[in-house]
């Protein structure tokens, strides 16, 4: 085969790679790198996995961002069902119920536009404390991290601006359930 020839090949089939992604006809592993398997603790509840279900690509994301060795602990949809935010809390180690487990939130800002966003890990150990973040942010607030995170609690809040009275999310949950 002449070198045209072998060019001509190689574009032909190239094309028709092309043409058969855009149909939707990918090789499977092509498919499944496409969606991302968020790792979630086998102490996550029925909600947190189903929101994992939903949006995998936000939970791996979030993920990512806190760093190698996070599971996704809790995912709430704030303030509700109509999402305006999404608070997502990793956790390290076997026992994430535990006072010692290593925790990470992230804190996703779901509207259009920048929104001043406040989120706080707190610790349940009290020489530890709390760690926040806050600013005008237009995809989230965090990560913030405690080393004793387990059994502490976060708080997400998010407003049109600073100065504005109104929030717009405040939502305190605890951290992991340690009872």
């Amino acid at each position: 085969m002449s070198v045209l020839n072998k060019k001509m090949a190689k574009t032909t089939l190239a094309a028709a790679a092309v043409a058969l992604g855009v149909m939707g006809l990918t090789a499977p592993q092509v498919a499944a790198a496409d969606k991302p398997v968020p790792t979630i603790s086998g102490k996550a509840d029925s909600a947190t996995r189903k929101i994992a279900a939903e949006n995998p690509s936000a939970v791996v994301a979030a993920g990512n961002v806190c760093g190698a060795g996070y599971d996704l602990y809790r995912a709430d949809m704030l303030p509700d069902n109509t999402r305006k935010g999404t608070l997502f809390v990793y956790v390290k180690g076997g026992n994430p119920a535990s006072n010692d487990a290593p925790t990470c939130a992230i804190f996703d800002n779901n509207m259009s536009g920048a929104k001043w966003m406040k989120l706080k890990l707190c610790s349940n150990y009290t020489s530890e404390g709390c760690a926040s973040d806050e600013g005008n942010f237009t995809q989230y607030a965090g990560p913030v991290y405690r080393n004793h995170g387990g059994c502490g609690t976060v708080t997400a809040l998010m407003k049109t601006t600073s100065g504005s009275s109104t929030y717009i999310i405040n939502a305190v949950r605890d951290t992991t359930a340690c009872n």
